[in-house]
């Protein structure tokens, strides 16, 4: 059976994007007095009280300054958050998150060009999702977006550890 590991924005992004987001402008704190923002550092909600801040990420431009790739026109930027001060991140590997709503799973090349997508109903159409999609050996990994805002979730890659339970 295959596994595929969600990944949290990586920790020296994080520290970058809490000093100047990807649109460079500087991080503007607040405490989450309500809670339930998809925090991208720890692939889970806020809870009422946590200082959070929305920055805007650009994930394939990330991806391609590590690996070379040139995503074109397909290098793209969004609102994420994330905890204001730096945090240890997830401890393990607790499946994918945010299931509980419709999702895109959208298909990438190694270069960051998309190469299709999907559109998922909750945590049961996840794993046919993947399982469709890196099917495809052209396909390096996958984002999960928000459907309604179209907002970058995670990153999915084949292996790694089993997955868990879906959180949502």
């Amino acid at each position: 059976m295959e596994h595929y590991t969600a990944h949290p924005i990586p920790p020296a992004a994080l520290k970058e994007l809490r000093t100047a987001d990807d649109a460079g402008r500087a991080p503007a704190p607040f405490t989450d007095t309500e809670g339930g923002a998809p925090l991208r550092c720890w692939l889970r909600r806020s809870t009422p009280g946590e200082s959070v801040v929305l920055v805007s990420y650009a994930p394939l431009r990330r991806r391609a300054a590590r690996t070379g790739a040139d995503p074109g026109a397909y290098d793209e930027q969004g609102p994420v958050f994330v905890h204001a001060e730096e945090c240890t991140g997830p401890e393990g590997d607790d499946g994918l998150a945010f299931t509980n709503a419709h999702r895109t799973v959208r298909r990438y090349s190694a270069e960051g060009r998309i190469l299709g997508g999907r559109l998922v109903g909750g945590a049961g159409d996840f794993g046919p999702a993947l399982r469709e999609a890196f099917d495809d050996p052209a396909v390096e990994f996958v984002h999960v977006r928000a459907v309604e805002y179209g907002c970058f979730l995670y990153e999915v890659t084949r292996g790694g550890q089993a997955q868990g339970t879906s959180r949502g």
